[in-house]
Formats: C-alpha cells, structure tokens, sequence
C-alpha cells in the first residue's frame, strides 16, 4: 500500500483487516527493528518462526490470518524477501505499507519481485467521501444517482436545489481537504480553525521528513521548492522562480524528492495527439499540485484571511486552488492497482501562448478538461486545442450548473463542432461515467 504520510494507508488496513480476517498479526519495522532481522534470509518459514517470537504469537498460514507489515520503508529489503512468501506460502496473505516507499524503489540496488507482489495506492479522500465523514451521505448518493448524462443532455441537471449546498460544501473541501486527521477535526468542531490547526502539524511533519532526504537535497533547497510550487500553481513550474542563483540540477534532485514523498505531484505536458498520452509527453514541461487542497490552503494561509463565500475563496491565488481540487479529484478515477499520472497541453508561441489544463485518457478517447473557478471564463485555448485536434468531446469544470453544448471551431481542419460538456465543481468524481455515455 502507497501513499503520502498520514494519509490513512494503515488506518485502512487494520479496519478493513478485522472485518475480513480471524487473526491480525501487526508489525511495526519503524518501531522495531528487530522484526527486519527476522528476514535474514530467504527461508519464509524460519522467518515465520523468528516473527512469532518478536509478535509472541502464533502465525498460522491459512485464510483466516494476515500478516501485516507497516511502516516498510523503514527495511526496504524486507520487501524484496516477499518474493519467497508468495512462492512458499501462498496461503498466508501479506499487507505492507509506507510512506516513504518510493525511494527504496527508485534505488538501483533494489530487486523488484515481479510479478509476486501487487501495488496499491491510497489518496486523500475524495468530495464524496468527505460528504460521507459529514453527515451528507445522501447528498452524495443524489449527486451519483441523479446527476446523468441523459439528464444534462436534456437540459434536466436533475440537482435541483441541493446544486448551491453542493457547491458551498465543495468550497469548505478546498480549505479543508482530504486528509483524514484534518476531515475528524473539521467534523468535530465544524472548525476551519481545528482544521488549519491539524494541517500545520501535518505541513510540519512532512517537512520533518525532509531531513531523511538530507544526503540528496537541501533542507533549506526542499522547503524553497515546496513554498515556490505553492505559488507557482496553475502554471508551468519554473526553477528560476525558485531561486535564480541556484543550479537546475539541484531544483531538479529536489522536486524529484517531493514527487518521490508524494508531497506534490507531477503534471506533465504532452502533445496530446491520441493514446496513450504518456507517448507524446514532454518531462522536461511540467506543473505542481500538493497532494491535498486542504494541505495546500494551509500553505497559502487561506483560511486565515477572511475568505467568506465560495466564490472567494475559489477565485484566489488565480483561482489555482480549484484547479488543484480537480487535479486531485482526477487521480482518484484511476484503478488503486494503477500509479495516477496526470497530463497537460501547453503551446509556447510567442503572442499566442495556450493552455489547457488537464488532458485525460477515457478510455480509447482523449478528453481535455479546463477548469474555471467562476461560473463564466473564456476557453480560448480550448477552442484552438479542439480545432487542432478534432475530438469529439471536451469537458469544464465550473461554478454553474451542468449543460451540453456545441462549441463551434471556425478554424477547425477535420471537425467543424465539438461538444462542450460543463460541469460543477464538485462533480469530478463523476466524469468517468458521464463521459463515457457521451462517448458510447
């Protein structure tokens, strides 16, 4: 199990475990070190032998037992010896997790067991589940079972009034965000200030970790890169912007780290010309998101600046930060067994510069994806993006209500028109679904 720290990657496991298995035997390699010494060689029932004496209980291969294993980064190696379990004892199942594990993956020395062990990866809470942590879980049925493609194409949005409380509770999303601690805080209290309190906790541990990436980066160069990504949000990440006296190389080493720590992640543009995107992508083009909104207001100081309407708070810094809330969103439309990745069009001609902010793969389809804080906003790099590519389809998040639309495309070569479908806000998680019967 991936994902950033304190994300809840543990938290899920143990709930989920008792529920399906008899025994949970937990092991913690960060808190003790002698449960990696128990992997001493490749032998997978001496191992087990030497794990029940450090967990004083027994460990019956079976169904009805998990082995877990958190906090693994802490021995990487250990993950390696995995292999053995898979191929000798195929009846015991074994769950590891860490926050750091990415960099023991990255390193050349480490032997990756193909094909024996499966990768998971667990985000921050998406727009429905934060509904579910406050009470609003019929909101988030309506917003699954009422908001349709047939519906939108037949101008019936079928949300009705709840469109305003979704849209109020989707501006609370952004200050408050997905990190389950921050989410408890927010549902006990009600408090944006509890919340802010839990983020600069969390914000301090991350950089806390900085010092476990001493021997690749600077401490000082790791906390420049993360405040400047903050700030840079929305456009193209710049390394000059950073500190114009310091080499590219370093910048480069430092956001690699923070991709690496799942503290931000990478936006990368590509040409866009069919699928997979990945074959036209351009590494060296790239723009941040956090890895949370909530954690990324907490950086900006937002909820501390008096930000009293939905509409504020959306269109501030530029109106990015809802542009994070929906890069954010899109990597959850990702299978867990897949590593979201995510994509944008960029076109640099001097005087004519054009962006769109999000390039998706549905399927066999391209679909680009502009986000607009307000309710209105020119697509003027979306139109030029559709006329040189003649897709059938594109998609806009907004402040408005759902609705289809035909975008004429003057200057198009092969299509003349494209559908334009627009939709709020907070319906991102639904946009697999309500494309893929725009498509079908």
């Amino acid at each position: 199990m991936r994902g950033a720290r304190q994300v809840g990657k543990s938290y899920l496991i143990r709930e989920w475990a008792t529920r399906r298995f008899e025994d949970v035997v937990e092991l913690n390699l960060e808190r003790d070190p002698a449960v990696a010494a128990c992997f001493s060689d490749n032998d997978p029932r001496a191992t087990l032998r030497r794990l029940e004496s450090v967990a004083r209980t027994r460990i019956r291969p079976g169904p009805s037992t998990l082995l877990f294993l958190d906090e693994i980064q802490a021995a990487p190696e250990v993950l390696a010896k995995l292999r053995w379990f898979a191929e000798e004892l195929p009846d015991l199942p074994v769950i590891a997790a860490g926050s750091l594990l990415d960099f023991a993956l990255c390193e050349p020395t480490f032997s990756m067991p193909v094909g024996r062990v499966s990768f998971m990866h667990l985000e921050p809470l998406g727009f429905r589940e934060f509904l579910d942590a406050l009470g609003e879980g019929l909101l988030a049925r309506t917003l699954a079972e009422d908001l349709t493609y047939e519906g939108i194409r037949a101008a019936r949005g079928g949300l009705g009034p709840v469109h305003d409380r979704l849209m109020d509770l989707f501006s609370q999303y952004l200050l408050v965000g997905g990190m389950p601690a921050a989410v408890a805080a927010y549902r006990r209290d009600r408090s944006l200030i509890a919340a802010a309190e839990v983020q600069a906790d969390l914000l301090a541990a991350l950089r806390s970790d900085f010092a476990k990436y001493a021997a690749r980066a600077h401490h000082g160069r790791l906390n420049a890169v993360l405040a400047s990504a903050a700030q840079q949000l929305g456009g193209k990440f710049t390394y000059r912007h950073v500190d114009p006296d310091e080499r590219g190389a370093a910048m480069k080493t430092a956001v690699k780290l923070l991709c690496l720590a799942r503290v931000c992640h990478r936006v990368t543009a590509t040409a866009a010309t069919g699928v997979p995107l990945l074959a036209g992508a351009d590494e060296r083009r790239f723009k941040l998101i956090f890895v949370d909104a909530g954690l990324l207001s907490a950086q900006l100081g937002l909820s501390q600046v008096g930000l009293h309407t939905g509409t504020d708070l959306m269109l501030a810094h530029r109106g990015a930060l809802a542009e994070q809330a929906v890069g954010q969103l899109l990597r959850l439309g990702f299978r867990a067994h897949d590593e979201p990745a995510l994509y944008y069009w960029h076109r640099e001609a001097r005087g004519a510069e054009a962006e769109v902010d999000y390039v998706t793969q549905q399927g066999p389809a391209v679909v680009p994806v502009e986000v607009k804080a307000g309710t209105t906003g020119a697509l003027r790099s979306l139109h030029l993006f559709m006329a040189a590519r003649g897709f059938p389809l594109a998609v806009r998040f907004y402040g408005d209500r759902p609705s289809m639309t035909e975008l004429n495309l003057p200057q198009a070569a092969a299509r003349p028109t494209c559908r334009l479908l627009s939709l709020p806000l907070y319906a991102v998680e639904e946009m697999p679904r309500l494309v893929a019967q725009a498509l079908s």
